[in-house]
């Protein structure tokens, strides 16, 4: 498959621009191998507030983002964790969101939000939403106790409409793994997921799967727009991330531990768009007389963005990072970028197009979330 240049550290190429499956428009997913893994209960940490008769909505939210550097925009759902507006959601329903909004179904409140922080291997954000009180939050359930057969509903954002609908369906699998793989060739593996054949749409990414006693057992998920799914025959294709693990990752965003896994906080931004050699073919002021370094090319930049301000154009191949090489993967700038911090200043190893090795100081600005 050929592979599309993105934007690293922050946003995507205007190739990407549509809305992804169940987050977003138009997602798919490859099934892989059933695998174990262990429940993760849900013990001390976050508090997660129980709410008053009269309070605001039903503890699911619609989750609005503008991806400013796409020109696009996206649609999922968030579970309320606190009356105070802790939301939990889906990684991929606000990556490359230059904004975030959120707002209470069947109700005039509507919030600002901030990305406290997001694990992307595992899929799961977590937001704070601006001047929020008094929201209902869910109640939630232990997804260590999950039976396959048992009935189950999806409450989501379907179709990306605002209106809340419900899905029902029981659980076809439990432990299931999940392998995505997007267009530039990357692959990501999501695990212990929850299966059901409950019907969900775009749009209901991040919204609660219950049971029947209405608690919240799953966090309905999928991949990112660029992902194909294949399916063994028979096989359901909807899935949710088991509460327990969503939340073991939400109290450690909450306690501020950034990890390889967890980012903390806003997201360091290098600006530039990034493609494999032979994707960003054609790119640049003239052309490799041999075979092109390797490394990232950039096939393009974010104009007034940090990598145009330190002098780096299209057709420049990143070879290092303070040092550390970056290898054919385009995946691994975005990497690198990731341990950063906003206004960190980084060191970046380049060729230009007449093959001539060069370094240059980036200060890193803020961006969109991965």
């Amino acid at each position: 498959m050929t592979a599309r240049p993105r934007i690293a550290n922050g946003s995507r190429g205007a190739a990407r621009r549509t809305i992804d499956v169940l987050g977003r428009f138009h997602a798919r997913l490859i099934l892989a191998t059933l695998v174990a893994v262990a429940a993760i209960g849900v013990g001390a940490g976050l508090a997660f507030a129980r709410s008053s008769a009269s309070a605001i909505g039903t503890g699911v939210v619609v989750v609005d983002t503008k991806l400013g550097y796409e020109n696009g925009a996206a649609a999922g759902t968030g579970i309320v964790l606190t009356s105070s507006g802790e939301v939990l959601t889906n990684n991929h329903v606000i990556q490359g969101a230059t904004s975030v909004e959120v707002v209470v179904p069947g109700s005039t409140h509507q919030y600002s939000a901030k990305v406290v922080g997001y694990d992307v291997s595992a899929d799961v954000a977590v937001l704070q939403l601006s001047g929020a009180s008094n929201l209902k939050t869910t109640s939630l359930g232990d997804s260590s106790k999950v039976t396959a057969g048992q009935a189950v509903a999806a409450r989501g954002n379907a179709g990306g409409t605002g209106t809340l609908t419900s899905a029902s369906g029981r659980v076809t699998g439990l432990r299931k793994s999940i392998t995505v793989t997007d267009d530039q060739g990357g692959t990501a593996r999501l695990t212990g997921l929850i299966e059901t054949d409950a019907a969900l749409q775009p749009g209901d990414s991040g919204g609660p799967l219950l049971n029947t006693k209405g608690q919240v057992i799953g966090m309905d998920t999928a991949a990112s727009t660029g992902f194909t799914f294949q399916a063994a025959a028979g096989a359901s294709d909807s899935y949710a991330i088991p509460i327990n693990t969503a939340v073991a990752v939400a109290k450690q965003i909450e306690s501020g531990k950034a990890s390889t896994a967890v980012h903390i906080g806003p997201t360091a931004f290098l600006g530039v768009e990034i493609g494999s050699p032979l994707s960003a073919a054609g790119f640049g002021r003239g052309g490799f007389g041999g075979a092109a370094p390797a490394g990232g090319v950039i096939a393009g930049v974010v104009a007034g963005g940090p990598a145009a301000s330190a002098g780096l154009t299209a057709g420049d191949v990143i070879t290092a990072i303070d040092g550390r090489t970056v290898g054919a993967s385009p995946s691994t700038i975005t990497s690198l970028i990731l341990t950063k911090k906003p206004g960190a200043k980084i060191t970046v190893t380049y060729s230009d197009q007449s093959a001539t090795s060069h370094v240059t100081t980036v200060t890193l600005g803020s961006g969109p979330p991965q």
